[in-house]
């Protein structure tokens, strides 16, 4: 396994400098941790309003999904990167300021638009500054990065939540201002000009001048529906797992959180290695013993009567999830042409917020209304239907575009 650790030294650079940038940040993320009680306790917001600006920050990374991966195509996915992180800072040091319900519920659908829009943009960089064989071990680090962070970030916000929960705002905007310097101060750009194709290669030109619209690709569309009941069930881990954990099984909540800190501490261990190992299957392959993993694990827990046994099926859709993630990110960036792979990025990121708005609230109203064991043999369903979906899926066609350069290891502009 230790191999596979040092085999991350050939990724290029810029590859570490943005999964270096989304740690600083990510491990400064506790505003959206503590946004409820923030609401009910310093403005005086009810639960279900509280709930409702949730529900407003949800609309609002649907909403920019699209959008900013169009604009990762026009502007560069590094440009919009840092003015991602830029501008989320300054709102999060603003939004103590907004005090009526109205001015919150703004300021949060323009936080989620700006925040968010950071995730289609370091897809299309990563599908442009990585070769293709080398982006399922990018985007397992990438996600380590993310992980690492947000073991990071809650735990610094509760003890900063119990001075001020206008600290949080404070930290929050700071680390995000230190992440977008750290891209700005690494000399990490992309200079973005036409791409020419070889004299008389005129089967590249028409390529590159007709490639088809990610929402009009079949093929790809395809691959988001087969995405979205696997993130349908992985995000029952934030909902109706932890109410079976301490409702049904009597549990406490602290052992829920050891299950939570169980899952961590595999994709912090394994996720990275587990994708290099990985890296030469077929997408579908990969993908398709994910979501099966993820379905048979949460369905697993309609047999869990204790904390070992839950913690066998946390273990078993936590693989699942390690498998998934990455390969799904890479699928998406191969599959797109390489003049709109931000486009292709933004629909897939919308696919996940869609995923986490519907998630979360269908599984508890199945929960409440027919039992845990029903919504945990729905799960296994899922699994399976996706599964067999990801198993009909093509492979990524190579002539989408020639093989990625990777960027130089000194700072500074490439073409690509």
């Amino acid at each position: 396994m230790l191999k596979y650790w040092k085999d991350l030294r050939h990724l290029p650079r810029p590859v570490w400098v943005v999964c270096g940038s989304t740690l600083v940040n990510r491990a400064g993320s506790m505003v959206l941790t503590f946004l409820v009680l923030y609401l009910t306790r310093d403005r005086g917001f009810s639960a279900e309003r509280a709930g409702f600006v949730l529900f407003l920050y949800g609309l609002g990374s649907i909403v920019c999904a699209p959008l900013a991966g169009r604009l990762a195509d026009r502007w560069g996915p590094v440009t919009l990167m840092r003015g991602s992180l830029f501008a989320s800072g300054a709102m999060l040091l603003l939004y103590p300021l907004a005090k009526t319900p109205p001015a919150i519920f703004g300021v949060t659908l323009l936080l989620a638009m700006l925040t968010e829009s950071f995730r289609p943009a370091a897809m299309a960089f990563f599908g442009e500054a990585v070769p293709t064989a080398q982006r399922k071990s990018a985007f397992a680090v990438y996600r380590l990065a993310i992980n690492l962070g947000m073991a990071i970030g809650p735990a610094i916000g509760g003890l900063l939540a119990t001075v001020s929960f206008r600290w949080l705002f404070l930290a929050d905007g700071a680390t995000s201002l230190a992440a977008g310097l750290v891209l700005t101060l690494s000399g990490l750009a992309i200079r973005r000009g036409p791409r020419r194709a070889p004299a008389g290669d005129a089967t590249t030109a028409t390529r590159i001048r007709l490639s088809t619209a990610a929402h009009a690709d079949p093929r790809f569309l395809f691959f988001l529906a087969s995405v979205l009941p696997v993130t349908i069930v992985f995000f029952q881990h934030i909902s109706s797992m932890p109410l079976f954990v301490v409702r049904d099984l009597g549990m406490s909540a602290a052992t829920f959180g050891l299950l939570f800190s169980l899952n961590c501490l595999l994709i912090v261990v394994l996720e990275v290695p587990l994708n290099a190992m990985t890296a030469h299957w077929p997408h579908r392959r990969t993908l398709a013993i994910g979501a099966i993993l993820s379905g048979a694990g949460f369905g697993a827990m309609a047999f869990a009567r204790g904390f070992a046994s839950l913690a066998v099926t946390v273990v078993i859709w936590t693989f699942g999830e390690m498998l998934f993630f990455p390969s799904s990110a890479a699928y998406a960036t191969d599959i797109a042409p390489e003049n709109r792979r931000g486009e292709y990025s933004g629909l897939y990121t919308m696919t996940f917020s869609l995923a986490f708005a519907i998630g979360p609230w269908a599984g508890t109203v199945v929960f409440e209304r027919l039992g845990a064991r029903v919504l945990w043999g729905l799960t296994f369903l899922l699994g399976v239907l996706a599964a067999g979906m990801f198993l009909r899926l093509p492979e990524p066609a190579t002539h989408h575009a020639a093989p990625p350069q990777t960027l130089p290891d000194a700072a500074g502009p490439a073409e690509i």
